[in-house]
């Protein structure tokens, strides 16, 4: 068993990936409330944002600001342009038919990154991955802070946004009532809209966060959309606090996993674990009901 000292480093490591998934999850939590799309290919899409800021920074020689900007529109078009022209068709489709809708994107993606990028190993780091300051004998990038800090900001800034606002209101509410919100008055497609662009947004920065803290491969990226999907499915895809503390116990239960041997290679089986055993407990006085209510009334 390795000593506390050794388990330092990794909890740093944890609280980090812990924002990225609270981020992450975050955006999937908010598009699923307000479209009840559960956007499987929200990792793709930030994977894909990071081999482009990559491209352009090493093979057009772009400067690294200017190149992460386009990282992050190329994420917030592609989304919110998915939301815009197929999201419609989907508004009365069961919760699989949408889910399995953005699992096509996520595979288009990977492909067209496997063809112009190949599988070659690559690296990206940030500029503030560069800078590091010590925390008692552990060394802790300017990354791993923002990533932390804007998990924080996003996941409790969205939360106030949605129970303060105008438009946070109308997007509660199409999570109740789709149609008896449109009857009111509220624009449908364009606060749908909102909730995808933001959805782009926060994937792009995902991607080129998580392209640092855990390199930048096409699969992995795309499929550490799961740590996400465990956090919020935790949270029962409803609450934003619940996704945040559920992120960082999946991405610390996966840090500290590594300097254990006999488990380190099992460690990314733990959003798997964690959301069943979350899942099972939540659902242990439950009735499961195939008619009425539920995911057999298309609006997830």
């Amino acid at each position: 068993m390795p000593s506390w000292h050794d388990f330092q480093p990794f909890i740093v490591t944890g609280l980090a990936l812990g924002g990225v998934y609270a981020l992450s999850g975050a955006g999937m939590v908010v598009l699923y409330r307000t479209t009840g799309v559960l956007n499987l290919a929200f990792g793709a899409v930030g994977a894909m944002s990071a081999l482009i800021a990559w491209d352009l920074i090493n093979n057009s020689l772009w400067p690294e600001w200017p190149s992460y900007g386009v990282a992050v529109l190329f994420a917030t078009a592609v989304t919110l342009i998915y939301g815009v022209v197929i999201g419609p068709a989907l508004a009365g489709r069961d919760a699989l038919v949408k889910a399995t809708s953005t699992l096509g994107l996520a595979l288009i993606l990977l492909g067209t990154m496997s063809w112009i990028w190949s599988d070659k190993a690559r690296s990206q780091v940030l500029p503030t991955s560069t800078h590091a300051f010590d925390i008692g004998q552990v060394a802790v990038t300017w990354t791993q802070v923002i990533s932390f800090g804007l998990g924080v900001v996003v996941v409790f800034g969205t939360a106030a946004f949605l129970k303060y606002t105008k438009l946070g209101t109308a997007m509660r509410g199409l999570a109740n009532d789709r149609e008896i919100t449109a009857t009111l008055g509220v624009p449908v497609r364009w606060v749908e809209a909102q909730a995808w662009l933001v959805s782009g947004v926060l994937s792009g920065i995902s991607g080129l966060l998580l392209s640092d803290l855990v390199g930048l491969d096409a699969v992995s990226l795309t499929f550490l959309v799961i740590s996400s999907l465990a956090a919020a499915l935790i949270a029962q895809l409803r609450s934003l606090v619940i996704t945040f503390f559920a992120a960082l116990v999946v991405g610390l239960v996966s840090a500290l996993a590594t300097p254990i041997t006999s488990i380190a290679e099992y460690r990314n089986m733990a959003p798997f674990v964690l959301a069943t055993v979350a899942l099972l407990w939540i659902s242990r006085k439950r009735e499961i009901s195939f008619t009425g209510t539920g995911l057999g009334n298309g609006r997830g």
